[in-house]
């Protein structure tokens, strides 16, 4: 694991420990990459099962407030989970994604997008109206079908799996990822 990997690990786990007012580990703060803005995901597991997900996507931030920030959140702010708990935090694995800038895609069809989509490499955020949604390609692993993935994004986005329309707009991006060992 990169040393940037390790670090970004360390410090979302410590920013969720900091909160329950518990121990920490040291990590390296002052390298100069976690200067430079970056946008992340962090995702928390429990026994293989989801147990918070947020991120940002777009890079505004400095990479460690951006860690730091999407940990909390993925943490105690994700609508689709009670906020963790301190006796949960022991069971619960940190991985933490770095997203390249997302690029546009151009398409003619809902069938040429799904044609240029990269199965296990594109994360992809889909926009419609006021819709908006994204997978991280880490959902590939559950959705390796392009056309279930995409009915899946819609219906995140809050849309008919079947939905399809001259506003939909798909961006895509790429991340690193790092995903703390189970011990």
């Amino acid at each position: 694991m990169s040393d940037l990997g390790s670090t970004l690990l360390t410090l979302a786990r410590n920013a969720i420990a900091a909160h329950f007012h518990q121990p920490t580990s040291p990590a390296a703060v002052d390298m100069p990459e976690l200067q430079k803005n970056g946008a992340t995901f962090v995702t928390l597991t429990q026994h293989g099962n989801l147990r918070g997900c947020i991120g940002s996507l777009e890079a505004w931030r400095p990479l460690l407030q951006d860690v730091q920030a999407n940990a909390l959140a993925a943490a105690f702010r994700d609508p689709r989970f009670n906020p963790l708990e301190a006796r949960e935090l022991p069971i619960t694995r940190v991985e933490v994604s770095l997203l390249t800038p997302a690029e546009p895609m151009s398409f003619s069809s809902e069938a040429d997008a799904l044609a240029q989509l990269r199965p296990e490499i594109d994360g992809v955020i889909f926009t419609a109206g006021r819709h908006r949604s994204t997978f991280l390609p880490q959902v590939w692993e559950q959705l390796p079908e392009p056309q279930v993935f995409m009915a899946h994004l819609k219906q995140k986005a809050g849309l008919p799996a079947s939905y399809w329309g001259a506003d939909v707009q798909l961006e895509r991006y790429q991340v690193q990822k790092w995903k703390e060992v189970a011990s």
